[in-house]
């Protein structure tokens, strides 16, 4: 039987609305231009390393003939200077569409007014804990932070992430410096769940304890891989790239024991900006991000990024969602308390 795809059937209807003089589902307060025949374009600034968002992206364009113009920020400075860039732009904004590869900064920009509303029908089989509650974001495809160990050195690796600060790790292990991506996540997760007083004794223990800090969480894998250090600090997408090249690296989900303090869980989000130039085109791209075919095929790649919705079909290695003892966590007030961590990870990690 033949049927129109899910995108292109949304598209339709927001040009039938259009007609009607009246964007019904724009929250925005601005009205989205109807796409142009060919599909128009959108632009999205991508926090998602390129080997994984390109083909989703590429998949996009061939589906909806909507043409992808992607921006795509650096691995040291990952996801901070993306979100400068859109906060300075806040006035006359450039992206439609902010893909990142973790939620506190993107809850930073909503409470700077840089994103608009917008519920896509998509959203719905995404579990609440994931998604902003006033419709600014919607998550997908989580990573987790992991303890990364090599092989060779280590035989019984630490379970825990206050592990690294006792005396058997001094000056064997490795983070990524806490100012960037899903480490600076990580470090304002903690800040909001222990308070910022162990929060900020915990990160001088891991300094006293010679922990070495690292331009990103690749450097970390790559380092531990090759024997420099023992144990890191990752995430499961740079892990499982060390264990599918055959590299003397495990990895395992930290705190995992009753009681204990979880496992760090970062999904993607996905938001529409606020004014974005090609609001309709913008919406289009954000349900395709949020179908399950999606977090499908990203669990697929090296990434073994771990599905959020139910019915995905996802590769034999990427771990179950239900299976992982997860960190419990307010990202609203980690974004919140954002500020408060980088200022003090400025003060002691940066030389």
């Amino acid at each position: 039987m033949f049927s129109i795809p899910r995108v292109l059937l949304i598209l339709l209807l927001s040009a039938m609305i259009l007609g009607c003089g009246k964007d019904e589902t724009s929250d925005s307060g601005a009205a989205s231009p109807n796409p142009t025949s060919d599909g128009g374009e959108v632009v999205v600034y991508v926090a998602l390393d390129e080997m994984y968002s390109r083909p989703i992206l590429d998949a996009f364009e061939a589906e909806t003939g909507i043409r992808v113009r992607p921006v795509y920020d650096t691995e040291a400075s990952k996801t901070t200077g993306l979100v400068t860039r859109l906060i300075s732009e806040r006035n006359r904004p450039r992206a439609d569409v902010f893909w990142n590869n973790e939620t506190a900064q993107t809850i930073v920009l909503k409470n700077e007014g840089v994103l608009a509303p917008y519920q896509s029908m998509a959203s719905f089989s995404v579990p609440e804990r994931f998604k902003d509650p006033d419709h600014y974001w919607t998550g997908f495809a989580a990573r987790a932070r992991v303890i990364i160990y090599n092989t060779d050195q280590v035989k019984e690796p630490p379970t825990s992430i206050l592990d690294l600060i006792r005396p058997e790790w001094k000056g064997r292990a490795a983070i990524a410096l806490p100012l960037y991506g899903t480490t600076a996540t990580h470090a304002a997760a903690l800040f909001a769940s222990w308070g910022p007083e162990r929060s900020k004794q915990y990160l001088l223990d891991l300094l006293a304890n010679d922990v070495a800090v690292l331009p990103g969480n690749a450097t970390v894998r790559d380092l531990v891989a090759k024997g420099e250090f023992a144990v890191g600090l990752t995430d499961t997408d740079d892990a499982n790239g060390a264990v599918e090249d055959g590299l003397p690296a495990q990895w395992l989900f930290p705190d995992q024991e009753e009681g204990g303090l979880g496992t760090l869980l970062i999904p993607n989000t996905v938001a529409l900006i606020a004014n974005a130039p090609h609001p309709a085109q913008g919406k289009a791209l954000i349900d395709f991000l949020l179908s399950p075919g999606v977090e499908e095929r990203l669990s697929k790649m090296r990434s073994i990024q771990i599905p959020l919705q139910g019915g995905v079909d996802p590769s034999d290695n990427t771990p179950d969602l239900d299976a992982i003892r997860a960190m419990e966590v307010d990202f609203g007030a980690a974004a919140e308390v954002m500020k408060d961590s980088a200022a003090f990870v400025t003060e002691h990690f940066v030389r």
